[in-house]
């Protein structure tokens, strides 16, 4: 929590002065009783004494005069929000591999899924883009807030050979480029986010592109996809081992400043996009509390004064 208006805070000497005070206060008011009074025969002309009532309507006020400045400072707290200028683009492996059937019912369709997922859970106004790529990267469709739209175009993904993550996020770049060209607006947030199951194989080096994500301030997110155990089958026959690389996948967020997930199951899988779903799109912004305090301190006012007439006939 912070102070929009800090300066209200010196007010908190106030009711610690006022406490010290009367706790002095009420030693001596004893101190005086004990000397000058008989106690026996107070007893007999005042059998109900106040008791804790005489010191409830100074509590009251004590914790009215504290919550009063903390809500003169305007408190805030920091909360999430949905970022109506944010971009999402996804980048879809669709090279050979993602048609092992390591997890149900193949990465590939499992990526789909999810995908639908993400899309269900990220707020209305995001935009998102949609980047296929295997031995290049397509460019299949510019951000949009049209997420039924963007569903149906990662339903039509096929695949293709070679896996080229380099160009991925240039062409997610390009697209992040051209929506800022066309509102005008050099800093509209923008993501990327690459789900594969390996690791650049042609094309532009992911050193390269990460490079110019950085400097584009679009930091870039990655998901391993798969197991160790993957296989596929190639038109001749030959069935060939594609395990996941995900310590390059690992590499890559870290470099360009994102987040890095492994998902081994199609549970994993969702979990991640669910994670990323609720952070890509959103901001923080503050919101003002001090009503938290200014509301107790009306009420704690109004009951001393009301416990004081009721039991002493006074205004405290």
């Amino acid at each position: 929590m912070s102070f929009l208006s800090p300066a209200w805070l010196v007010a908190l000497v106030l009711p610690l002065v006022l406490l010290v005070g009367y706790v002095v206060a009420q030693v001596q008011r004893r101190g005086y009783a004990v000397r000058l009074a008989d106690l026996d025969l107070l007893d007999e002309v005042v059998p109900d004494k106040p008791g804790w009532r005489r010191h409830l309507p100074a509590a009251l006020l004590t914790l009215s005069m504290i919550a009063l400045p903390l809500g003169l400072a305007r408190p805030a707290i920091d909360r999430s929000v949905p970022d109506e200028r944010a971009s999402v683009i996804l980048a879809v492996d669709t090279s050979l591999s993602m048609a092992a059937d390591d997890v149900d019912p193949d990465r590939i369709g499992a990526a789909k899924e999810a995908a639908a997922t993400f899309l269900d859970g990220i707020p209305d106004a995001v935009r998102v883009g949609l980047v296929s790529f295997s031995g290049s990267a397509q460019p299949i469709l510019s951000p949009t807030a049209d997420h039924d739209l963007v569903l149906a175009a990662i339903e039509q993904l096929r695949l293709g050979e070679g896996t080229a993550i380099g160009e991925a996020i240039l062409a997610s770049l390009d697209m992040v480029d051209g929506l800022r060209t066309a509102t005008g607006e050099d800093d509209v947030p923008a993501t990327i986010v690459v789900l594969s199951d390996g690791e650049t194989t042609q094309g532009t080096p992911d050193e390269v592109a990460v490079e110019e994500a950085v400097e584009a301030d679009v930091p870039v997110s990655t998901i391993a996809f798969g197991t160790s155990r993957g296989e596929v089958t190639l038109p001749d026959g030959q069935v060939v081992p594609v395990p996941v690389n995900a310590e390059a996948l690992r590499g890559l967020a870290d470099a360009g400043g994102g987040v890095f997930f492994e998902a081994l199951t199609t549970d994993e899988l969702s979990a991640a996009f669910d994670d990323l779903g609720s952070s890509v799109g959103r901001t923080t912004e503050q919101r003002e509390i001090g009503s938290w305090f200014l509301a107790p301190a009306l009420v704690a006012t109004g009951v001393a004064a009301l416990a004081s007439l009721r039991w002493f006939a006074r205004l405290p």
